[in-house]
């Protein structure tokens, strides 16, 4: 161990989330990418109607929106995609693949803007431009030179509108297959698989207007300072109104602790800030699924002592006779499990978790919001699951004021799921496609993401097309991931940016580069608009102003159309016609999904429209029609409990949105310049005899310890900083901290990588790290 402490880079912030600090790292972004007019003028129109949407988070706009309609992370990913930065031709000639290699992930995407068709030269280890001609000749040849439709695997990123997305997975389908790795396997497919189990829809079911008329706030494993900043401005309305606002999470974040908003210029001048979290709560990784237990356990007992006393009880009986089944077997399992359980699983006292449930108690109106601390565990499934029985103990679901409030990520990642990038097809998908097309398809189901590499990685699936992305790097477990993909006969990757998964070599490897949220689309019938859905169901128009970043550009769904022109001789589908005017790509969307009625005349209405959610209506689409109470398999079923550890969590800093880093900076965790660093509580530190700023290595404990290697999986070398987060509890980056995640770890249920209940221990660095 070093005398010498590491501590570079490493200090307290002690402002609120938003002010200055947000300000000056908006100016600075801008000035980075040296496009100050253009991304200025991106900016105004962002959120607005007949403008585009933010390329960021998918929180939802309000009805009556400001000038400027836009947080600080919004405007680093407009700078980010409105950069000056070209990567030309001339650029790839000069860098070999090899050494682009060397290059860190942050200063892949600082290059800039993709601006032609590129192909992988094997004999000069670079990439060439290629006519967009010739390059959708070689991969339909490619394509169809396959053993089987069934051994290409379609990715898509959450940043595809719903017009991509659905000619995608029509492209897909009429070629045969239907392997759909996307971005919700890795984060919010616990939601889309166990929502529908127990009220019958993947989604959330409270809109933006909700947040009005709650009386009680639980935000449970989430980060909105840096992951979705706009919902701070409803967290300090939620806030003035006096609501409570209860914060469980392992760390203390500063977005859910207090926040001055830049658009009120009182506040910015004042200095003022408002207190968010009147409760804030610092749960073990991993004992969410206690926690809640514990809640709806003393939420019984509390029901209990009231009837007891002559009152009607806690409950809300008549919504649970009316509206659900399976609340006996609840009750039954929770009553079995042990307070000491329930506090040793959590890391909370029984008196920490009895005064939650009494907020909860006490409020006629809760939302409960979560995030990816929810869902990245080996048991996210029934995470969701305890959410939904909590709030349907007492009726919390389909009034005002009320509901499940699932966070998702990228813009339109909840979107491009009701569009029908799905690996599940049902019998209705099937029926629309063959109504709207004239073809049929297998319904077998196909790959998520953890499926599709592990089929890679054996040689069942020999072409990998990705619709945006940054599939191999947001992957778990990195080395088994590369090396798989380096096996592939065909890679095409669809993006704006530059980035380490296009620098993983198939024989055949493409780089394809798309228009961006901000720039005009124009097709043979005009101007074109998108869609987008975000995390509440609304619906709404996006569309690009900005002048094409290259003429070589082309939009989403032109390269899905061509690639499927390319490879289906004999097609249904009319994709010049399609492609021509987005509006008949509605149409057929609207055939396929009736939700989407009078599509193309509702999304011209200001603030667009919102999709049926049978819940938020107390209409459960399941297969009885009933919302249903369902029961884990207990809060003790994790074979590592016994084995001495604790428990990592990955993180985004706060200049990262998902993969992408806008710096090396994490404002307000205090770090700057380096993301080499493990955030741990000083009596783990002090338990494991190091110190703050100590250099140390991670390794990963456990059945899934040893890697494809036979080496045990570890990040050696990291920067020990003591932190306020559990105890118990270690954190560091996404996706530094990948190599930890064995393709194993994962959800049984839903195949989400458990990215936030990793088994590490610690020990000072070895001399070689």
């Amino acid at each position: 161990m070093s005398d010498k402490p590491d501590l570079e880079g490493v200090s307290t912030y002690q402002g609120p989330a938003g002010g200055w600090g947000a300000l000056r790292a908006v100016a600075k972004a801008l000035s980075g990418q040296m496009a100050i007019g253009r991304e200025t003028v991106a900016l105004t129109r962002m959120n607005q109607p007949h403008g585009f949407d933010c390329p960021g988070c998918a929180w939802p706009d309000p009805k009556h929106t400001s000038s400027f309609e836009f947080c600080e992370n919004g405007a680093k990913a407009v700078s980010w995609e409105a950069t000056a930065k070209r990567v030309r031709p001339e650029f790839f000639a000069a860098n070999p693949v090899s050494s682009l290699w060397h290059m860190s992930d942050y200063a892949l995407e600082s290059l800039g803007r993709l601006t032609h068709p590129m192909a992988y030269d094997a004999a000069t280890d670079t990439y060439v431009a290629i006519e967009w001609d010739e390059a959708m000749r070689r991969i339909g040849a490619a394509l169809n030179a396959l053993p089987t439709p069934e051994a290409a695997e379609f990715y898509t990123s959450g940043r595809a509108s719903n017009e991509a997305a659905f000619l995608y997975q029509i492209f897909a389908r009429e070629f045969g297959s239907n392997n759909f790795p996307d971005c919700s396997n890795m984060c919010h497919e616990a939601t889309s698989v166990g929502l529908p189990q127990s009220i019958g829809v993947g989604k959330g079911t409270v809109t933006l207007e909700d947040f009005d008329h709650c009386d009680a706030l639980f935000c449970i494993g989430h980060n909105p300072g840096t992951n979705h900043p706009r919902m701070l401005g409803t967290l300090r309305e939620v806030a003035k109104r006096g609501v409570p606002i209860v914060a469980i999470n392992p760390l203390p974040e500063r977005g859910l602790e207090r926040f001055t908003s830049p658009q009120d210029p009182l506040e910015m001048v004042a200095g003022r800030e408002t207190e968010l979290a009147s409760t804030y709560y610092k749960i073990k990784c991993g004992g969410d699924d206690a926690m809640l237990k514990g809640m709806m356990k003393w939420l019984l007992e509390l029901d209990a002592s009231d009837l007891s006393h002559g009152g009607k009880g806690l409950l809300d009986r008549a919504f649970i006779a009316e509206h659900t089944v399976g609340i006996d077997d609840l009750v039954a399992d929770i009553q079995a499990t042990s307070w000491d359980a329930i506090t040793a699983k959590s890391g909370l006292s029984r008196e920490e978790i009895m005064h939650i449930a009494e907020i909860y108690a006490k409020a006629e109106r809760v939302i409960v919001c979560y995030g990816m601390g929810i869902t990245q565990h080996a048991h996210g499934t029934q995470n969701v699951w305890q959410i939904a029985n909590l709030l349907m103990l007492r009726g919390n679901i389909g009034r005002e004021g009320a509901g499940i409030c699932p966070l998702r990520g990228h813009s339109n990642v909840q979107g491009n799921r009701t569009v029908g990038i799905t690996e599940k097809p049902d019998d209705n998908l099937v029926k629309g496609v063959e109504k709207a097309f004239g073809f049929t398809f297998p319904k077998k189901h196909g790959n998520d993401a953890v499926a599709a590499v592990r089929a890679i990685r054996d040689g069942q699936s020999k072409a990998l097309i990705c619709l945006g992305g940054n599939l191999a790097v947001a992957m778990s477990d990195p080395d088994a991931t590369f090396a798989a993909m380096r096996k592939l006969d065909l890679a095409v990757h669809v993006a704006t940016k530059l980035n380490r998964s296009h620098l993983i070599l198939a024989k055949q490897s493409f780089i394809f580069p798309c228009l961006g949220r901000t720039e005009l689309d124009v097709q043979a019938g005009g101007p074109q608009s998108v869609t987008v859905e975000d995390s509440m169901s609304m619906v709404h128009a996006s569309e690009g102003t900005l002048e094409p970043a290259s003429e070589h550009l082309r939009s989403e769904p032109w390269i899905v159309a061509q690639m499927a022109k390319a490879t289906l001789p004999d097609t249904r589908v009319d994709w010049e016609g399609l492609v021509g005017n987005y509006d008949r790509i509605r149409d057929k969307i609207e055939v396929v999904y009736p939700i989407f009625a009078n599509y193309n005349q509702r999304i011209r209405e200001p603030g667009g429209f919102r999709l049926f959610v049978g819940a938020s209506e107390r209409k459960w689409l399941t297969p009885d029609g009933k919302a249903h109470f369902l029961v884990g398999r207990g809060i003790d079923e994790d074979p590592l409990l016994d084995i001495d550890h604790l428990t990592l969590t990955t993180i985004r800093s706060h200049d990262q949105y998902n993969t992408t880093i806008y710096s090396l900076n994490d404002r307000y965790r205090g770090i700057s310049g380096r993301r080499d660093v493990v955030f741990i509580n000083a009596a783990d530190l002090d338990a494991n005899g190091l110190r703050h700023g100590d250099r140390i290595d991670i390794e990963v404990v456990g059945p899934t310890s040893l890697g494809s290697d036979g080496q045990v999986r570890a990040v050696r070398g990291f920067t020990a900083v003591a932190y306020p987060i559990a105890q118990g509890t270690v954190a560091m980056y996404y996706p530094e901290g990948n190599r930890l995640v064995s393709l194993d770890s994962h959800d049984e249920q839903s195949g989400t990588p458990s990215y936030k209940s990793i088994p590490v221990s610690l020990k000072a660095a070895t001399a070689a790290a």
